[in-house]
């Protein structure tokens, strides 16, 4: 049920039992009407929802599944060739829980996992949440200097990594890190660098050991079947208030924030995103090609196909458009998670290979704002029923918005989804006062989800959550009275060219249009005169079927207003970006500056 709190100043009253009421005020009755009546059409919205929160932690809502869906495929890991059921992965997940302790690991301490997508991945994240620990998911991409300021942001005390992946050697660059990793005996770790980290833990292909590590293959046979059988006491003082996971913020601005998450977020988002995308209504396998360390992969990936005894198909380590497409058509998926950009690349891979895909029930879409164009061509080429959005955050567990069942294209294509159940959500501007429906401000969203804070940040977290709990998004967002929203663009993203506003998003999607564009991404760069004027970045369809700027300038001209058009053009093969897809523009930023130089 959607409702609007139109009447909030009244606790109890109803439309009825104000209007009994209208008596008590001045004779001019008018105004308190029209007050209430300008109260009404501001962008406050509170969409309570038809199923109750359930109150469980992560290791309860696993125990949960392998009971309901016990001979369901919970994962399947296409390159590393694994397949598991929930019961089987309850039953892993309990050893290596219980191995943790083995380690002198205690409810609550930090455990780090340093990995690519796969079956480690995902038993490790599982065992920490049975276990009362915190996983800290860290980026596969990281450098030394990355993983030293993670760690020791968060204090990890053991440490999950895989030897190596592509050109990452983590075992090498964790020796480089922690010197006396090589003469210590494993789980002895004494680090000057890192003076938190006991444990290092190895996933290796090979079968050999690596100084001052335990093999993550042997993790499992540390605890006997006494102990194994211990955890699920365990759970029950396990308090689903407490942290579950730790992210790092995507770094696509400034140093990374540890966001705190908690059980009770974890299982509630998964529950109603899970329901949003119907895999309550037959067995979905879902073709996940986000990554795990990502909020995306663990929470709309693991949680919501937890909820619903969904199969997990991991296409490979890493995001490749060849593999996903093999994932599909050999696992017969009828689900897919994917980021803008790895639907961009998807779609490009179809083309040119002339794929036969099956039919694909639904595609979904988030991580970052996706062009109307870019709707249609996932329709279209990958043979979609239905394309759906989500929207959120990771300080906000993953989702605040995602689409409704049966949802209109329209609304699909011209909005981010609508409000999720159990969540408060409204429009302010710079003053913190709520803006009319469908007017622009600053989205500030309420409810279960939102994080506990910024590991050993309370500036920062203080910065972002108020004393009366509303999550400041920095998303420039406008909000419809029937709940939907629309992503006008991030606030600091916002170019100020000249006294006029202008917002990157507008433009993105308006070039995403153009015949020869496959993708675009707008920043602000500083102009003496202006202030600011807009570049566009711009990746083609076709190399050898160049776009100059006179031309982009008049496919807009008639189209947008002047100032809104592009100044600078810019041509690349691809966009710097993380590792979850989101486009670096600090780093498109950096490269203008230095041409300009």
């Amino acid at each position: 049920m959607l409702r609007l709190f139109a009447w909030k100043h009244f606790p109890g009253s109803t439309l009825r039992s104000f209007h009994t009421s209208r008596a008590i005020f001045s004779s001019n009755a008018a105004q308190p009407l029209a007050s209430l009546a300008q109260e009404q059409r501001q962008s406050y919205i509170h969409h309570i929802g038809k199923h109750p929160l359930v109150y469980r932690n992560v290791g309860q809502h696993l125990r949960l599944a392998a009971e309901k869906y016990p001979n369901n495929e919970a994962i399947v890991s296409c390159h590393e060739n694994i397949r598991l059921t929930y019961s089987e992965v309850l039953e892993k997940v309990d050893r290596l829980a219980a191995s943790f302790y083995q380690l002198g690991l205690q409810k609550g301490d930090r455990i780090g996992i340093w990995a690519p997508n796969g079956t480690q991945f995902y038993l490790s994240a599982l065992a920490a949440a049975r276990a009362g620990l915190i996983s800290v998911v860290i980026n596969p991409a990281y450098q030394v200097p990355e993983i030293e300021y993670a760690l020791t942001k968060v204090g990890v005390k053991a440490l999950i990594a895989n030897e190596r992946y592509r050109t990452q050697e983590y075992y090498q660059m964790l020796a480089q890190l922690t010197p006396e990793l090589a003469d210590c005996k494993p789980g002895e770790l004494k680090s000057t660098k890192l003076p938190s980290l006991s444990t290092v833990i190895i996933d290796s292909e090979q079968n050999h050991k690596l100084p001052g590590a335990i093999a993550f293959r042997d993790l499992s046979q540390l605890a006997t079947e006494s102990e194994v059988s211990s955890i699920e006491a365990l759970q029950s003082r396990i308090s689903p208030d407490s942290g579950v996971n730790i992210q790092f913020t995507s770094g696509t601005t400034g140093h990374p924030k540890a966001a705190i998450i908690s059980h009770y977020g974890f299982v509630n988002n998964g529950i109603h995103i899970g329901r949003r995308n119907e895999l309550d209504r037959k067995d979905h396998r879902i073709c996940v090609q986000t990554p795990f360390f990502h909020v995306f992969g663990m929470v709309i990936g693991i949680m919501g196909a937890t909820s619903y005894g969904s199969t997990l198909v991991l296409p490979g380590a890493g995001f490749n458009p060849a593999e996903s497409l093999e994932a599909i058509v050999e696992e017969r998926c009828s689900v897919i998670y994917g980021t803008p950009t790895m639907y961009v690349d998807l779609v490009r891979k179809v083309h040119e290979t002339n794929v036969k895909l099956p039919p694909v029930d639904l595609a979904v879409t988030g991580g970052a704002t996706c062009s109307p164009k870019l709707f249609l061509d996932i329709q279209e080429a990958l043979r979609v029923k239905q394309v759906k959005t989500v929207f959120g955050m990771t300080e906000g567990t993953a989702v605040f918005f995602q689409s409704l069942f049966n949802e209109s294209r329209k609304n699909v294509l011209e909005t981010v989804g609508h409000l999720m159940d159990h969540y408060e959500a409204k429009v302010v501007d710079p003053d913190g006062n709520t803006v009319p429906f469908e007017a622009s401000g600053e989205l500030w969203v309420r409810g279960y989800g939102t994080m506990l804070g910024y590991w050993g940040d309370e500036r920062k977290t203080r910065e972002t959550i108020g004393a009366d709990k509303w999550l400041r998004t920095g998303d420039q967002f406008q909000l419809r009275e029937d709940g939907y929203g629309k992503i006008v663009g991030r606030i600091k993203e916002m170019v100020i060219r000249g006294g006029e506003n202008i917002y990157p998003k507008e433009i993105e999607d308006f070039l995403n249009n153009h015949p020869k564009v496959r993708e675009t991404h707008c920043i602000g760069v500083p102009d003496e005169r202006m202030g600011e004027e807009l570049c566009v970045y711009v990746r083609l369809r076709d190399t050898s079927q160049p776009l100059d700027h006179a031309e982009m300038k008049q496919y807009c001209k008639g189209k947008i207003s002047h100032f809104k058009i592009p100044k600078y053009l810019r041509v690349v093969d691809d966009f710097p970006k993380t590792t979850s897809g989101k486009i670096q523009k600090f780093k498109l930023l950096e490269q203008f500056k230095s041409e300009s130089k």
